[in-house]
């Protein structure tokens, strides 16, 4: 889910996922990238730059899991007392008054055009 949410703020390399907030071991992220990968979840491309760097982006089955990590997320918002994250937090005021039918379609806009420069 980590990753799934990385890759929708913009996160595309080993690298970027290592510095997320949650501090995931390079074994365990390595393992998380193989089974997203195997599901077809995500998939990768050489980066132009360096080409021992792989670029992660997500394929329309991926995109497709937006709807059903937002609703996680915000069921556990509803039903538990926990403390978010501050980023996570930001999220939540920015959508706040925002229907989920539109917020699944602005994050899908915006994460298609992330996809698009990938793969262009």
């Amino acid at each position: 889910m980590i990753i799934i949410r990385d890759l929708f703020n913009g996160k595309k390399t080993f690298g970027d996922f290592l510095a997320s907030v949650e501090k995931i071991s390079t074994s365990v992220l390595t393992s998380r990238l193989e089974l997203l990968k195997s599901y077809k979840i995500i998939d990768f491309v050489p980066s132009v730059k360096d080409k021992k760097v792989k670029i992660y982006y997500l394929t329309d089955k991926g995109v497709d899991l937006f709807p059903t990590i937002y609703e996680m997320v915000f069921w556990s918002k509803r039903n538990f007392k926990i403390d978010f994250h501050p980023i996570a937090k930001n999220w939540f005021r920015c959508v706040e008054g925002i229907t989920t039918k539109e917020i699944f379609a602005k994050e899908k806009k915006k994460y298609l055009r992330i996809r698009s420069t990938i793969l262009n």
